[in-house]
C-alpha cells in the first residue's frame, strides 16, 4: 500500500530530527513525507533540509501563519498546506506531529489493519510520555480513540469525511464521522509510540475555552459536554478546567458558532456519545 505523511511543524528544533529517523528507519517507508515548516524561527527547516538532500522521498513546504498556538486551527491549516502539494495517488494519508518516535513496524502493521478489512477507516497506536525515566502511557482519552498526534486514513475514508476541519476537536469529529458513515477505527496497544512533548504544552491562556467551543461544535448539547468536561478535567487531574470548558461551551453557543457537522450528523454524534456512556455505566 502506497502512503504518505505529512507533518506539521513550529519551532521544533529539538525533537523533528528524531521523528524523522524514526520514520526513515521503518521496516516499510512511507513513498512520501512532507514537513509543513510553520512560521519557524529557529532551525527546523534545515534540520528538515537536511533529511531531504539524503532522502528524495521528503520534501519542506514552508508555511507563514500567526504565532499564537490555538489548538486546532493552526495544526489543521499547516497540513492542508501540506496536502495541497501531494497528489491522491495513495491507498492511506497520515497526519504526524514533529515530536515524535515510531517504532521501526509501526507502518508496516498499520498496513496489515487496512489489508485484514476494508472497512477499516482509520487505524493508529498509543503515546506514550516520558516520566521519571520511563515511557508510561499518555492517558487522556479512551482505549479505541486514535491520538491527533499519528493519524492514518484510508484514502476512501478521508475523502468521504471530508477531510481535516481546521478547528479544535477535528481529531474526534474525524473519528465520529468515521462511525457515522460505517467506517471502523481501529486501535493497536502493542505500537507505542513516544510522544516527546506533553500534550497541549505550547497552549496559551485564551486557549482555555476552546475545549468547551469544540464539544458544541461538534453538536454534542450541554448535558454530553458536561459529562464529557468533567470526565476530560479529571483525566488531565485540573478539576477547575471543568467550569473553563463549560464557559467555552455557552460562549460558543451564544455566539451562534457554526458546527462542524450537519444536523443529521449532529443527531447520530448524540445517539453515539449516549449509547458509549451507558456502556461504561452498565
Amino acid at each position: 500500500m502506497k502512503f504518505y505523511i505529512v507533518i506539521p511543524s513550529h519551532n521544533e528544533e529539538d525533537f523533528i530530527a528524531l521523528t524523522i529517523q524514526s520514520l526513515v528507519e521503518q521496516t516499510v517507508l512511507p513513498n512520501k513525507i512532507v514537513v509543513v515548516n510553520d512560521n519557524s524561527t529557529d532551525k527546523t527547516a534545515a534540520i528538515v533540509l537536511e533529511f531531504a538532500a539524503k532522502y528524495p522521498f521528503i520534501s519542506l513546504v514552508n508555511k507563514t501563519s500567526d504565532a499564537i498556538h490555538l489548538p486546532g486551527s493552526k495544526v489543521i491549516q499547516a497540513f492542508q498546506k501540506g496536502l495541497e502539494t501531494l497528489d491522491e495517488n495513495f491507498d492511506f494519508i497520515v497526519k504526524a506531529d514533529a515530536d515524535l518516535i515510531f517504532p521501526a513496524n509501526y507502518f508496516e502493521t498499520i498496513i496489515s489493519h487496512f489489508q485484514s478489512d476494508e472497512k477499516i477507516g482509520m487505524a493508529g497506536g498509543f503515546a506514550y510520555i516520558e516520566k521519571n525515566g520511563k515511557f508510561i502511557l499518555e492517558n487522556l482519552t479512551d482505549k479505541d480513540h486514535i491520538r491527533g498526534a499519528f493519524k492514518a486514513y484510508r484514502k476512501e475514508t478521508f475523502l468521504q469525511i471530508g477531510g481535516l476541519k481546521p478547528a479544535m476537536g477535528w481529531d474526534t469529529v474525524d473519528e465520529l464521522l468515521c462511525k457515522f458513515y460505517n467506517w471502523k477505527v481501529v486501535t493497536d496497544t502493542s505500537l507505542k509510540v513516544k510522544h516527546l512533548k506533553p500534550t497541549g504544552a505550547n497552549y496559551n491562556k485564551t486557549a482555555r475555552y476552546k475545549q468547551g467551543e469544540a464539544f458544541y461544535s461538534l453538536g454534542y448539547g450541554f448535558w454530553i459536554t458536561a459529562i464529557a468536561s468533567a470526565k476530560l478535567a479529571m483525566m488531565k487531574k485540573k478539576p477547575l478546567l471543568f467550569l473553563d470548558y463549560i464557559k467555552g461551551f455557552w460562549m460558543a453557543k451564544s455566539d451562534k458558532k457554526p458546527l462542524l457537522v450537519t444536523e443529521e450528523q449532529a443527531k447520530f454524534i448524540r445517539m453515539y456519545r449516549l449509547k458509549k456512556m451507558k456502556e461504561k455505566l452498565f
